[in-house]
């Protein structure tokens, strides 16, 4: 205990950087564990649009989607997500929809506006479609 005591006192700001990333992690987490919107990995995203019949809402730009999207996935950019342009996603407010988006953070904020305009089951694939080309699983390409 007193190394640690000594190794603050003569490192202060090395510790307080430790302390903050830290803090910054268990923050995160504890985010991600108590969120309204849930993260589902590729196979739990395959199984809710097998089994319980889940939209796949693909977020990312028109070029990227046309370039490989999942199977089935719809396009609608986050812009029309947060301008309240559903393009007829409204009327499926009770069902599963996962939202896909590069990386899985951009997909976090349309999640949190689906939630605000009364969607009650609102997924983000975890790790985006980097997961999901991770996981070798396919891809679509669009002929525009």
């Amino acid at each position: 205990m007193q190394q640690y005591i000594e190794f603050v006192t003569n490192h202060p700001i090395l510790s307080a950087v430790w302390v903050v990333l830290f803090v910054m992690l268990v923050a995160s987490w504890l985010k991600s564990r108590f969120s309204a919107v849930k993260q589902v990995t590729p196979t739990e995203l395959t199984l809710q649009v097998n089994r319980q019949n889940a939209i796949v809402v693909d977020i990312r730009a028109e070029a990227d989607y046309n370039k490989g999207h999942i199977t089935g996935a719809r396009h609608l950019p986050l812009a029309d997500i947060e301008k309240q342009q559903l393009a007829g996603l409204e009327k499926q407010k009770a069902e599963p929809i996962i939202l896909v988006c590069q990386a899985g953070m951009t997909a976090q904020k349309a999640a949190a506006s689906l939630l605000k305009q009364g969607f009650s089951a609102v997924s983000v694939l975890q790790g985006g479609m980097g997961s999901w080309t991770g996981a070798s699983l396919p891809l679509v390409k669009s002929k525009r």
